[in-house]
């Protein structure tokens, strides 16, 4: 009998975190990553301007996020060339209207992260963000250990791992069907047909979608947008200048070289698609932007909107689907995707090759799931768009 053929579906994070650990775990493996577009990365990866955050997301989120650290902190040799993550604190204020907002993030920060939030004062958030308005800054509390996350370097990372280890890639592989025919799946894509004996659906915002093509009942993805877009800077030094946004994510901005990254940090609902910005949104988040700062932000340079995607509770779908236990979830990253890769990756790669995750890990063993996902709702979601 040949080696175990997988198909991971879906191009972005999730995918190829998940193809490259499968080799890692099984090197013996025969492992297809299949993604729709002409290149990776084409949708909501591509469109990130990720953070490490680790007060972020429900309980479970926030394991895996606990689970990728020691990966983007210590990428194995060969898969890099520069390190992927570069210190950046994240910065959240509010008006005198906001106390309730404040206080809530300030308490899920110390209860449940490495590295707590901390409130600061209002000369404090000046310095770490000088063009605040000071009249709009009633108060504010800081992640100071978070991280600017390198994309593309983390999604090339597994690109690369996947690849020597003799990892199979096809682009431009929609999957039209997906149907068990005795030994194993066939997928029936634009490019042909494809055998399998595991797959694995990694595909984002049209994770619902792929199941539908293999007789799977969906799990209940929602995709929501969120614009985001580039201005010219203030002309100044930035260096050290933190990620500021509002409390209730009416906004957030950072520096991006010369430029401002602005978003209007909206969550409205979206169909699986490749979503371009609205002007009324990009207007509306200027309007935003410029009474909370003295940026005085007119032109915008370029516009983009990103698809997250949740599932009902929030926590992500990980895990065999029942009837279906060769068909294997990994959606529902919502804005964590990024963060949270290798340790989502990981967990997937551990189930589908029959591993236990290790002692260190046991709490993520609880998101395997049957077919929803699990957790406390009522954590946050934040702004990793």
């Amino acid at each position: 009998m040949g080696a175990t053929r997988v198909v991971v579906i879906g191009g972005g994070i999730a995918g190829v975190s998940v193809a490259h650990h499968l080799l890692q775990l099984d090197p013996d493996l025969d492992v297809l990553f299949l993604e729709m577009e002409a290149t990776l990365a084409h949708h909501a990866t591509g469109r990130s301007a990720a953070l490490l955050l680790e007060n972020l997301g429900t309980g479970s989120i926030r394991a895996l996020t606990s689970a990728s650290l020691d990966y983007l902190r210590n990428t194995p040799d060969g898969l890099i060339d520069a390190p992927l993550l570069s210190h950046r604190p994240v910065l959240h204020v509010g008006t005198v209207r906001q106390d309730e907002a404040i206080d809530r993030m300030l308490a899920e920060g110390i209860e449940s992260a490495t590295t707590p939030t901390v409130e600061i004062d209002v000369d404090e958030a000046m310095r770490l963000f000088p063009p605040f308005r000071r009249d709009r800054v009633h108060r504010a509390i800081v992640e100071p250990d978070s991280a600017d996350i390198d994309v593309g370097g983390l999604h090339q990372s597994f690109v690369r791992g996947l690849r020597r280890a003799g990892g199979r890639i096809a682009t431009s592989g929609r999957v039209d069907a997906a149907t068990q025919d005795g030994h194993g799946w066939r997928l029936d894509t634009t490019e042909g047909s494809v055998g399998a004996d595991v797959v694995v659906n990694c595909a984002g915002a049209w994770g619902d979608v792929v199941a539908a093509t293999a007789g799977v009942a969906p799990v209940g993805l929602q995709p929501f947008r969120r614009t985001a877009f580039m201005v010219d800077g203030p002309g100044l030094d930035t260096t050290g200048w933190a990620f500021a946004g509002d409390i209730d994510h009416l906004w957030y901005l950072r520096d991006d070289g010369p430029q401002m990254f602005c978003s209007l940090a909206e969550e409205n609902p979206s169909e699986p698609c490749d979503p371009r910005p609205r002007e009324l949104d990009v207007a509306l988040a200027i309007d935003r932007l410029n009474e909370a700062t003295t940026l005085g932000i007119r032109p915008v340079n370029s516009a983009w909107v990103g698809l997250r995607t949740f599932a009902p509770d929030r926590s992500m779908v990980i895990g065999s689907e029942p009837d279906h236990p060769t068909f294997v979830w990994c959606v529902g990253q919502g804005g964590t995707g990024i963060q949270t890769s290798p340790g989502a990756g990981l967990l997937a790669a551990q189930l589908v090759v029959g591993v236990a995750p290790p002692q260190h890990s046991q709490t993520l063993t609880w998101l395997t799931l049957g077919p929803t996902g699990s957790g406390p709702a009522e954590d946050r979601d934040d702004d990793n768009c």
